[in-house]
């Protein structure tokens, strides 16, 4: 809705919809709050109750087949389809299929986002980057979990520890943020790695509350039913804060007036407190919560979730060949148009993509 919002100009107008559209970017850090989530609490298991083993080599394999043969075939599309004059251009194909092109101080597309038909592959290069680190992130944080038990293993402080030292390195991108505009203004540093710890560690958190309450811990416990219970409030919280977000507190809301320190910092708070509340419900129900398994575990949005990352990586591509055939001017047209066809079309190249491509890569990393 954010991308097909900016394209037909729709932020750019004034009324309530184009405002909250305009703080559509929001996707981004629930998508980093859910990665953190996810991919974390094995290494929290390990250092909590000892129920498996984590394996780097096996985990990077895992990533590689999940993300790579689907954006290559979207890589290899746009670099045929869009960016036709530079097909023969080594450098760029090499740059684009390894998701390194955000680090290239120079590139020919002069836009840090990247090149036309990848406008919102910045966060998978941010990804990409989080889960080669991950193993390296992971010892570290057990070593200081680990260390200075006084009576051996104690999961107590162990979470303790673990949660600790995660608010450090989720802190590291308000530092880091300082960076990005002082000495001077590198809109560039704004799509790399430390910049996004914050949301990241939000989810890693979440792990560890909720594989310390499986070993028993009642103050852990008491935490995830009191956020299981209460995500009706949670979820409104995330709204308010969601409008707030969108407000030109956050920055400006068109996409040519420069942001500020000031602003961007807010933009890491307050996206983040929305994932958080958005997502700490969820992650701490139980399985069998009845509310969380029918809003979000129906057969349509468990259909969604399925091919969510054939929507994520074909969704521009989709919008340019759509708005090339339909003659659009970039920043004209009527968002209530062009967004359901553009997200039914979006859809069926998903459900293709999933199908014949990431299903049988997922299979590939299960044998």
């Amino acid at each position: 809705m954010f991308h097909v919002a900016a394209d037909t100009g729709h932020t750019f107008k004034a009324g309530a919809l184009p405002w909250l559209l305009s703080g559509g970017a929001i996707g981004v850090p629930i998508f980093f709050t859910l990665s953190g989530l996810l991919l974390y609490r094995p290494w929290v298991a390990l250092l909590l109750d000892g129920r498996r083993t984590v394996r780097a080599r096996a985990y990077l394999w895992r990533r590689a087949l999940r993300i790579l043969p689907a954006y290559w075939t979207v890589t290899v599309y746009v670099m045929l389809v869009v960016l036709t004059a530079h097909a023969d251009d080594s450098w760029t194909w090499l740059k684009l299929l390894t998701l390194t092109y955000t680090y290239d101080p120079h590139p020919w597309w002069m836009a840090y986002l990247g090149p036309p038909g990848f406008g919102q592959m910045w966060s998978l290069t941010v990804e990409v980057a989080w889960y080669a680190t991950l193993p390296l992130t992971a010892a570290v944080l057990g070593r200081y979990a680990r260390r200075g038990e006084p009576h051996g293993p104690d999961v107590a402080r162990r979470a303790r520890r673990l949660l600790a030292g995660i608010a450090v390195y989720g802190a590291l991108s308000f530092v880091f943020t300082i960076f990005v505009f002082t000495p001077r203004f590198v809109p560039q540093l704004d799509v790399w790695l430390p910049r996004y710890f914050g949301w990241f560690a939000i989810g890693m958190a979440l792990s560890v509350v909720s594989v310390w309450a499986r070993t028993g811990s009642a103050t852990a416990i008491r935490f995830c039913r009191t956020a299981a219970e209460s995500w009706g409030t949670c979820w409104a919280t995330a709204g308010v804060l969601y409008c707030i977000a969108a407000s030109p507190l956050t920055g400006p809301s068109d996409l040519g007036t420069l942001d500020t320190t000031w602003t961007s910092e807010f933009r890491i708070l307050l996206y983040g407190l929305v994932a958080a509340f958005f997502v700490a419900p969820v992650a701490l129900s139980p399985a069998d919560a009845p509310a969380m398994r029918s809003i979000l575990g129906n057969r349509a949005m468990r259909f969604l979730g399925r091919i969510s990352y054939g929507v994520f990586l074909w969704q521009v591509a989709v919008s340019i060949g759509w708005f090339d055939l339909t003659g659009h001017v970039a920043f004209t047209g009527s968002f209530l148009a062009e967004f359901p066809v553009i997200a039914a079309l979006t859809i069926l190249v998903a459900t293709v993509s999933y199908h014949v491509i990431e299903r049988p890569a997922l299979r590939l990393g299960a044998r």
